[in-house]
């Protein structure tokens, strides 16, 4: 008790008086644009606070619906005066539109994915994923929720009425600094929001009330629960529903990690509760549990919300709605989890640290940091495969797969909980643990643009705890021509000679060749007249071996110099 009043201590430091729970407004149907740009806004006395946002948003961005089935298109315009991405997390799409390291939006330009969704009916995200800049853009507020849906998903006597009694809840802590400005690292964070309001309360019908939860802090893991130990239902994980409600009274998320629940507000109008995290009951090594001792001459990682109890969200009930859902489900979908007899391979992946004692990184896989022209796995497409994933360093990491989701086999040989049953992205791997996941590589082949499998604490991924896989087809005779473009680049890796066919350029007068380092630092610019030319040869001999983003003419290339 003593610990979640310092808690409620430390959060009202400011005097911030409660406020009522935002519900982000949603878009649907097949054609989705968004506008990614800065704002700021007025949180605390003093210095306004600087964020990045989509659309009308000051922070944050709207919920996108997306029905399984459907093709959709999405317009995304950059305007924070820097390189960006927009990745679909958890999303099954091309890797060309998967939004990774490998597709840059320019700063002014828009990007232009369009893809069939193949996805389960879930709780899905998007956010910033550029190299080294992922921290810095996304805890300023730049990211927005998903919602896919399905038939089978309809036919369940399900809370699904948006911001009514299916809440949305972006749950994240940050650390401001003495000007009001969020920092992209830093275990000191006790500014908490959901969101984006601090102290947040909600009014709830007294009748069954589903919660998406989504973990979009940069570091901090939370122990979720209800105040006097409640019991709710976890009906999905990450990617998909449950095959049944499973009970509980914890559900513990670390950052990427999202869960549907259910609880059941039946018979408690006028009544009040909070959705908690109990922290107090993290394993040390997890980031928000108890804080060990720190060596000498590491970062303060002393925030007071570590390894206690504290209030997230005040729930006032209020009277039930009419046609309310009043019961829960004995049974939701079917799963099909892949067997191990059918993987052709298990992949070891050992997590390690510069210094056994460290907290805070640098971090690697195996004894790896990233490195944007290696692919660290080619993966043939359809093939099962078992990742086992060992930590052998201090600190709890969760491991995000892009491209597909998955199941977890087992930690440390134990089976998994009920809870835990359901296709997942994400995974935290605990100190000294060992996670086995299990997946399959199926739909998408693309011999140009990898995936990404990273540590979703930000900063130890934009410190280079990331990898990456190509899935590639089975017979490389049926290698596709995924990327339509009106340009050809070719010999792609090169010398620095290159040559560019240009195919239906129409009437503009100038082809303008732009050259971007992989951190979208511009480098050099070729301009030439069109004069109906058909191609054009390009001397990048002068840059250094490395991977480059062409910029022609509103288009963006990846390119790649070597000897």
């Amino acid at each position: 008790m003593r610990g979640l009043f310092i808690a409620l201590l430390c959060i009202n430091s400011r005097a911030f008086a409660q406020q009522a729970l935002p519900i982000p407004d949603t878009l649907s149907g097949n054609n989705f644009n968004l506008r990614m740009h800065k704002d700021s806004v007025q949180w605390f006395q003093g210095k306004i606070t600087q964020t990045l946002s989509f659309n009308e948003y000051k922070y944050l961005g709207p919920t996108l619906i997306l029905y399984k089935g459907d093709e959709v298109n999405i317009s995304v315009k950059n305007e924070i005066g820097d390189t960006t991405t927009v990745h679909w997390h958890g999303l099954h799409v091309p890797a060309i539109w998967n939004g990774g390291p490998h597709s840059p939006i320019l700063d002014g330009d828009t990007w232009k994915p369009n893809f069939t969704v193949l996805d389960n009916a879930s709780t899905y995200w998007y956010h910033p994923h550029f190299d080294k800049k992922t921290a810095l853009q996304a805890i300023k507020g730049a990211a927005g929720l998903i919602i896919v849906r399905d038939k089978e998903e309809a036919a369940l006597a399900l809370p699904r009425t948006y911001g009514v009694d299916d809440i949305p809840l972006v749950v994240q802590c940050k650390q401001l600094d003495a000007d009001n400005q969020a920092m992209p690292r830093g275990m000191q964070d006790s500014t908490l929001m959901v969101n984006g309001a601090i102290n947040a309360y909600v009014n709830l019908p007294a009748q069954v009330i589903r919660f998406r939860l989504l973990n979009a802090s940069g570091e901090r893991s939370f122990n979720f629960g209800f105040s006097q130990n409640k019991s709710f239902y976890v009906i999905g994980n990450d990617g998909g529903l449950l095959k049944k409600p499973a009970a509980t009274t914890r559900v513990r998320l670390s950052p990427g990690e999202r869960a549907e629940v259910l609880i059941d507000l039946s018979g408690m109008n006028t009544q009040s509760l909070y959705l908690m995290s109990y922290a107090s009951e993290l394993n040390v090594g997890v980031q928000g549990g108890p804080t060990m001792p720190m060596p000498p001459g590491s970062p303060p990682m002393d925030s007071p919300l570590n390894g206690i109890d504290f209030n997230i969200l005040k729930i006032q009930v209020v009277e039930q709605n009419a046609n309310a859902i009043t019961s829960i489900p004995n049974s939701l979908v079917t799963l099909l989890p892949y067997e191990e007899k059918n993987a052709s391979i298990t992949r070891l992946i050992n997590i390690t640290a510069k210094d056994s004692l460290t907290m805070d990184g640098p971090f690697y896989f195996n004894d790896s940091t990233f490195d944007m022209m290696r692919i660290d796995y080619t993966i043939p497409l359809n093939s099962t495969e078992i990742w086992s994933i060992t930590n052998k360093s201090m600190v709890a990491h969760p491991f995000h797969t892009h491209d597909v989701q998955f199941y977890i086999l087992d930690r440390d040989g134990n089976p998994t909980p009920e809870r835990e049953r359901g296709r997942k992205d994400v995974v935290l791997v605990e100190p000294n643990e060992t996670v086995r996941i299990i997946m399959k590589f199926e739909d998408h082949a693309d011999t140009i643009v990898p995936y990404m499998y990273h540590c979703h604490v930000l900063m130890h991924e934009d410190d280079g705890m990331m990898g990456q896989f190509m899935v590639v087809p089975a017979s490389s005779s049926s290698i596709p021509r995924l990327e339509k473009s009106a340009y050809l680049l070719y010999p792609n890796p090169s010398n620095g000679k290159a040559h560019l066919d240009l195919n239906d350029i129409g009437n503009k007068p100038e082809i303008i060749v732009d050259v971007y380092d992989s951190k979208g630092l511009h480098l050099m610019s070729m301009t030439e007249e069109n004069s109906n030319k058909q191609s054009l040869d390009l001397d990048l001999s002068s840059l250094a071996n490395g991977l480059y983003f062409l910029h022609i003419n509103k288009q963006t290339y990846k390119y790649i110099k070597g000897n």
